[in-house]
């Protein structure tokens, strides 16, 4: 599992999507906080599962793209990604920060909390 910036992850989904790639280049943004934090802010096209509903819906989460795990300050989403790893994901990222970082680094549009 490693760490990416949020511009990091800007540039990787802006450039993988002007590419037209389809979605096995474009890394997968899984958004594990609570329902009621996914309305204040959210990245476009990121997959909602809340961290406790993980290993239930592990299905859902297509491992053969990268893995980007996202929550407010970047905690519970680094133990999905662990979990993901061990899960034999091998290509799991964390969002430094969260989407706290995200929201004052990338998108000034995105609501902090």
């Amino acid at each position: 599992m490693q760490q990416i910036q949020p511009h990091e992850l800007a540039e990787w989904l802006g450039r993988q999507r002007e590419r037209g790639e389809g979605d096995a280049g474009i890394p997968l943004v899984l958004d594990v906080r609570e329902d009621w934090e996914l309305r204040i802010c959210r990245i476009d096209g990121s997959l909602h599962i809340p961290m406790q509903q993980v290993v239930q819906r592990f299905d859902e989460i297509d491992r053969s793209r990268p893995i980007v795990c996202v929550c407010h300050h970047g905690m519970r989403s680094m133990q999905v990604a662990m979990f993901l790893q061990q899960r034999g994901a091998t290509r799991t990222y964390n969002l430094a920060g969260g989407i706290d970082a995200w929201a004052r680094q990338v998108d000034p549009a995105c609501a902090l909390y």
